[in-house]
């Protein structure tokens, strides 16, 4: 008996947190919550509500794509058997409350294509156990905490489309279980850490659309499991690593609008079998087109416009028969 009524206490407790996010909710277009998010139902049943078999908690939040507007309540992080939360595409607005740095049990938070405001929290470095951190596209400031590094669990890292300033921080690398890095479209300066080449289970680098100067690391050529590699519209200067090259599983370079110079390898294709896009446009790469174009079998997309390549285009370019 009092174990039941500890449950019923603790359900209590959950209910008034979604209650008080409710209240805060100053549209909501479908009725999502107006219809369902009721006293007199089950939090358990609620829409976008998942409870754990176990002890009856809230264990998964999904608000996602329901056109909702309005605030996150300090109550909020009373949700203490949180583990996932997507609040994405909807038009939540504000700062984020320091409370949900009491979610101690989250391993998943996207709270991306809203009109979030404010410095990105350092206090997101006390969710130890996230795996997956989505802010992208709201309208974040400031710089990239370094409390960021203590969530050593952190899978995939996503700021896309904010206001983020300053430089990427060096200790970058020590995220050894990180899968996606995407820092596309912020204000960040300074150049690439040389440490993420101690990131070796990277797949996916975005970091198009800034301010970013020097060279492209070298040892970025071994992070063996990267796909995608977008370094676009950024200062950067030097040749492109010949190791870039030798990433057998990449899928996609790309290294537009930026001030690269020097020679492509003569046997550029020789190490990609499965390279789909290749873009290398508005550029100060010079020399002959590679012969070893052919042995890009998968290729469907190759820009190399505005440069300063000649000699003949290559016949070999006819046999890329997925080329669009």
């Amino acid at each position: 008996m009092v174990g039941l009524v500890m449950t019923q206490s603790n359900i209590t407790t959950d209910q008034l947190a979604l209650l008080s996010l409710k209240s805060q909710i100053i549209l909501d277009p479908s009725h999502f919550l107006d219809e369902s998010w009721s006293p007199t139902i089950s939090v358990c049943r609620w829409v976008g509500v998942t409870c754990s078999s176990r002890h009856q908690r809230v264990k998964l939040l999904n608000l996602s794509n329901m056109s909702l507007t309005g605030r996150i309540p300090r109550e909020f992080g009373n949700l203490s058997f949180l583990v996932s939360l997507d609040l994405g595409s909807n038009n939540f607005h504000g700062n984020l409350p320091q409370e949900i740095a009491h979610l101690h049990r989250l391993k998943f938070l996207d709270l991306s294509v809203n009109n979030f405001r404010g410095k990105v929290p350092s206090w997101f470095g006390f969710l130890h156990h996230l795996q997956v951190l989505n802010l992208g596209n709201n309208s974040f400031t400031g710089s990239i905490p370094f409390s960021f590094f203590n969530m050593s669990t952190l899978e995939i890292l996503n700021l896309n489309f904010n206001s983020i300033e300053g430089q990427i921080p060096r200790v970058i690398g020590s995220l050894i279980n990180l899968r996606e890095l995407r820092l596309k479209g912020n204000k960040l300066i300074g150049s690439i850490p040389l440490s993420l080449s101690n990131a070796s289970r990277l797949e996916a680098l975005d970091v198009s659309y800034n301010s970013l100067q020097g060279n492209i690391p070298e040892g970025i050529g071994n992070l063996h499991n990267m796909k995608i590699l977008s370094i676009q519209v950024n200062q950067l200067m030097g040749s492109i690593p010949f190791t870039v090259f030798n990433i057998s599983r990449i899928e996609v370079i790309a290294f537009t609008d930026n001030s690269l110079s020097g020679y492509l390898p003569n046997g550029l294709c020789n190490g990609l079998p499965i390279l789909k896009g290749i873009y290398l446009s508005t550029n100060k790469l010079r020399g002959h087109m590679p012969t070893s174009l052919s042995n890009c079998s998968h290729l469907q997309i190759l820009s190399l416009s505005e440069n300063e390549f000649d000699g003949p285009i290559r016949s070999e370019i006819g046999r890329l028969s997925n080329l669009q």
